[in-house]
């Protein structure tokens, strides 16, 4: 078995609809250029208020993928 290890960013995804919408977008885009994607942590959940009405939600993630040499 070879050792492993990993690296860890954190990405912000946006949504109109919601924070499960917002955290999704987020991966999913990482997803498309990044490999061996892991683990995907909500660290923060926020809304961007516009005319005193919630805009968008957003959601910071961290995710996990496997360092490739």
């Amino acid at each position: 078995m070879s050792d492993s290890v990993y690296k860890i960013i954190e990405l912000v995804g946006s949504s109109p609809n919601s924070w499960d919408d917002a955290a999704k977008n987020a991966v999913e885009l990482a997803a498309s250029s990044l490999k061996d994607i892991r683990i995907a942590e909500v660290s923060k959940l926020d809304l961007k208020m516009e005319n005193g009405k919630v805009a968008t939600y957003r959601a910071r993630v961290k995710v996990s993928f496997k360092y490739q040499k």
